[in-house]
């Protein structure tokens, strides 16, 4: 169910640009690129489940695409001066979210760009990719989050992983204050089973991948996407992770692809 008052915060000035984080929809990390992007967007950071406005700690139930993007709508209600269109940038299962708004709310939409989504299912071989993704979950509830890092690694790097190491699970107080936890326990199987509906739509997609993703699975799933929406597909520095990792490059991407390539930093 779509939360009535959803938690997001805003900083900067001009256009509006969403971000839809990935992992558990916890924001944490994001202040960095925010900081460069507040130059050029009034930007407005989604909490999907409020991690960053005092619910972290508080029982989470399985996570539901459609829920994400309802959210997001909402925020967009709240935030979009009348008459303006919103640019999107959504990451990781916040770009599952994003392309689920952009399927079934782009009334208010400019141009969404969905970075790395891992809704694995649209690919040919998607039934063995999302059960590798559902054996990640295994893993996680049997023995905790170092071994299911360990194999997520592999399965992003479609590989076999070898002898995993051995691990404990999580006792639950400990899974509801960890954000890769919760991503683990309630995000990850879901939003990886999610199938963007495909169709005509006047708002502008890109799909971006990671330089350093080539050869990897996500990097094939955007790609995958871009070609079956005729769409583009922008490269981003660093990998999966590039938004954190590479905030000050990664910002520059995003803005000359919504802004165009000449826009200055």
């Amino acid at each position: 169910m779509t939360d009535p008052h959803p938690h997001y915060d805003v900083t900067g000035h001009g256009r509006v640009l969403l971000l839809i984080p990935g992992g558990a929809g916890h924001p944490m990390g994001l202040d960095a690129i925010t900081d460069v992007l507040c130059a050029h967007f009034t930007v407005v950071t989604y909490d999907p489940l409020g991690l960053a406005h005092g619910r972290l700690g508080e029982p989470v139930a399985d996570q539901r695409v459609q829920d994400w993007s309802d959210g997001a709508r909402r925020v967009l209600e709240l935030t979009l001066p009348e008459g303006e269109s919103a640019y999107v940038l959504g990451t990781s299962a916040g770009a599952v979210a994003a392309l689920d708004l952009l399927a079934r709310h782009p009334e208010r939409l400019r141009h969404v760009v969905a970075h790395e989504p891992p809704c694995v299912g649209v690919l040919p071989d998607g039934v063995r990719q999302r059960a590798r993704f559902g054996e990640v979950c295994d893993v996680y509830r049997a023995q905790g989050l170092a071994v299911a890092g360990a194999l997520m690694t592999a399965v992003l790097e479609e590989r076999e992983a070898g002898v995993l190491p051995a691990g404990q699970p999580l006792s639950r107080e400990e899974e509801l204050v960890n954000p890769m936890a919760l991503s683990l326990a309630h995000v990850i199987g879901p939003f990886t089973s999610y199938v963007p509906a495909a169709g005509p739509s006047s708002v502008h997609l890109t799909l971006g991948a990671g330089v350093d993703s080539r050869g990897q699975l996500l990097y094939r799933t955007a790609e995958f996407l871009a070609k079956d929406r005729q769409t583009d597909l922008v490269e981003f520095p660093g990998g999966h992770l590039g938004i954190l990792q590479h905030p000050a490059g990664f910002a520059e991407q995003l803005t000359r692809t919504l802004l165009g390539a000449d826009v200055r930093s």
